[in-house]
């Protein structure tokens, strides 16, 4: 399965090793179903700094883990080009780079805790945006 992670399953995948988010991030590491990532640039900086962020909910982690989960992310995603920008399509502008780069990706789906924030990506390109769990019983039925 191709998706695209928002950031926000990353903060929750890393900040507990309990619930679907970090059940999704073992996937991506060779645990069960395989789950490729699709991120660009400004992903993958998005990534970065909120993982690296001091404060409202920082990861409990040594910086150099949190590298090697960015260096992981990198080297098993899929990165396409961005021939075409959606933007401003989302109330956050900082989503619209998710969408642009799930319709360049073909993502089978976004992950995201916000799927209120993706409706209009949903209706407008019938992008799949699913929860975490939602997307765990998606790979369930996929294997079954």
């Amino acid at each position: 399965m191709h998706v695209v992670l928002d950031t926000n399953v990353l903060v929750a995948g890393l900040r507990s090793n309990q619930g679907a988010s970090y059940r999704i991030l073992r996937c991506v590491g060779g645990d069960g179903p395989v789950v490729t990532p699709i991120i660009s640039v400004p992903v993958f900086l998005e990534y970065e700094a909120v993982l690296k962020r001091k404060g409202t909910f920082p990861i409990p982690w040594k910086e150099e883990k949190i590298d090697a989960v960015l260096d992981l992310l990198l080297a098993v995603s899929e990165r396409p080009r961005l021939y075409y920008l959606w933007r401003p399509l989302l109330p956050d502008p900082g989503d619209d780079m998710i969408v642009e780069i799930a319709m360049a990706g073909r993502a089978d789906a976004i992950v995201t805790f916000n799927i209120r924030d993706f409706v209009v990506a949903e209706e407008r390109f019938g992008l799949k945006v699913l929860t975490p769990r939602e997307f765990l019983k998606m790979l369930r039925e996929k294997r079954t």
